[in-house]
């Protein structure tokens, strides 16, 4: 079958998908003026450390909590597990620098811990008494520990319950106590999405930037912000930019790589579920409390510190400001939301319908935008459309004789495409997903009934497919809403959106006003939280 629109189309999608990665490695390469250097000599080598030992840092943390609590609530009955259960996925609804503002609010000289101390104790001032410094590398592995460990604990859980329960009772009539049955034989067996769920937590750790910045901790995130912001040279961005993608395809590798051997099959035909022990009694309230703490520190801590801001500023949520965040938000979000899960939509249809090699070669590529940063998608976006728009608007003025200046740099345009681009997987891994689970006769019937390829689409895919794609469009709208670090780069000037506000008034150290903002992020996380709950029960 020859190339179609629909396959040229599809071809179109996916370039503009993987525009801005080339675009940052072509950057790096040949920059207008080379900071390598000097990047190699002073910054680059405290950047990386520390994203390095934050990276390490954050995967060990989540990987124990994470596959212990899924171990926990797969194996054991115990007191409130069956809530517990579901309630270990909320802190994936407060983005990580939520949780580092509502900590140093509740932590800081001024807060009440450590007034509660001073009354307790009769002291006066810091110098009578220590306190950890809350502003650390410690406390930003705390905060992004307790926001990403549901990545690790969703995985494993899944894995966990997917193991034959005669594999237990096996162990068991060995003699293998629980710590023994758990290292030998569900942590083996469950090893691959262990690893693939505390990849993803690496992936998301660098990319963080609201946590690190407010706790002063110098990553390549933050390098990128403050070489391309602070020294205006593009070229040493794209280049810390491609770091971090080393880093990112490194974490991929070695995923794939440590479970390319390791292969694990259920040998009966008959696959049993693993029957809950009770846990009752000190070790019953004991496993309570280890599931219950992440999930207080993830989400009842911040989510309280943030609610008695909202409470107590009342005015805040009358401010102007915020209404304009919200608008915002709503309408660059729905968009990126609304043309990301169309585009998908085309792609994959297109590469369906498609005999030609290049379009089905193209698909996998385009999910690199998940793994990639949005700073580092920021980056590869801004400079080609930068590119472009000066060559528009030169040509403009050469025909009419007026200088239009640049239209699309710094306008919405620039935030839909990055966020389309870095969430693009999600839309095209649910209409995938969803079109490979319609029967082929179904469209064969319809093309054969007269129906052109559009009414097939419309007629036959749409209806069958809705739910996927309207749980894509939530998904996509939801991180959206989230992102931080391109948003900040590639928004227009005086351009809030809810996520920015939080990030500019907590800086501020003005919490209440930053406060209703982030319980309208934190609430519009807990429809995507419900709806991943509901697709896991």
């Amino acid at each position: 079958m020859g190339l179609s629109g629909w396959s040229i189309g599809a071809a179109v999608i996916a370039a503009v998908v993987l525009l801005p990665i080339l675009s940052v490695i072509w950057t790096a390469l040949w920059p207008e003026t080379n900071i390598w250097p000097h990047l190699v000599s002073t910054t680059l080598p405290r950047y990386l450390g520390n994203s390095l030992i934050l990276m390490a840092s954050v995967g060990a943390v989540t990987g124990m909590v994470g596959s212990g609590a899924a171990w926990l609530i797969t194996r054991y009955r115990f007191p409130a597990s069956r809530w517990l259960e579901y309630l270990l996925l909320l802190p994936l609804a407060i983005p990580a620098y939520v949780g580092a503002y509502a900590l140093v609010d509740f932590l800081e000289y001024s807060g009440p811990v450590q007034r509660m101390l001073r009354d307790l104790f009769g002291w006066q001032t810091s110098r009578d008494y220590w306190f950890p410094e809350v502003r650390s590398m410690g406390a930003a592995v705390l905060v992004l520990s307790a926001s990403l460990f549901p990545y690790v604990y969703l995985l494993s859980r899944a894995a966990f319950r997917e193991q034959s329960g005669g594999a237990e009772e096996v162990a068991r009539s060995l003699g293998r106590g629980p710590w023994r049955r758990f290292f030998s034989v569900g942590l083996p067996m469950a090893r691959p999405a262990i690893a693939a769920s505390v990849a993803i937590v690496m992936m998301e750790t660098v990319n963080d930037f609201g946590t690190v910045d407010y706790f002063a901790v110098q990553t390549l995130t933050t390098g990128i912000f403050s070489v391309w912001l602070q020294s205006y040279n593009a070229g040493g961005a794209a280049q810390i930019a491609c770091v971090i993608l080393g880093l990112v395809v490194a974490l991929v590798l070695l995923e794939r790589g440590s479970r390319r051997r390791l292969r694990y099959y259920n040998l009966s035909s008959r696959h049993r579920p693993v029957e809950k022990l009770p846990l009752r009694g000190p070790k019953g309230w004991l496993a309570c409390a280890a599931c219950a703490l992440p999930f207080a520190l993830g989400f009842v801590l911040p989510g309280a510190v943030i609610a008695s801001h909202a409470v107590g500023e009342i005015g805040a949520w009358t401010d102007p400001g915020l209404l304009r965040a919200l608008v915002h938000t709503l309408t660059v979000c729905g968009t990126a939301a609304l043309v990301t899960v169309l585009a998908a939509v085309f792609l994959v249809y297109g590469v369906r319908l498609s005999g030609a090699v290049l379009p089905r070669l193209l698909m996998p590529v385009t999910t690199i935008g998940y793994a990639a940063p949005g700073a580092v998608l920021a980056v590869g976006i801004l400079l080609p459309l930068a590119a472009f728009d000066h060559r528009l608007a030169d040509t403009l003025a050469a025909l009419t004789g007026r200088d239009p200046g640049l239209l699309l740099t710094g306008t919405g345009f620039a935030l839909v495409l990055a966020y389309s681009v870095r969430f693009f997987a999600i839309a095209q891994g649910a209409t995938d997903s969803a079109m490979g689970r319609i029967a082929p006769s179904l469209p064969m019937a319809a093309r054969s009934l007269g129906r052109n390829r559009r009414a097939v689409l419309r007629e036959v895919h749409f209806p069958l497919i809705r739910g996927s794609l309207a749980s894509a469009l939530l998904l996509v709208f939801v991180d959206a809403v989230k992102e931080l670090p391109a948003t900040l780069l590639l928004r227009p000037f005086n351009y809030d959106t809810l996520a920015t506000r939080v990030h500019e008034k907590a800086s501020l150290e003005q919490l209440g006003e930053a406060a209703p903002a982030a319980l309208m992020v934190i609430f519009v996380g807990l429809t995507a939280v419900a709806l991943l709950a509901r697709a896991n029960r």
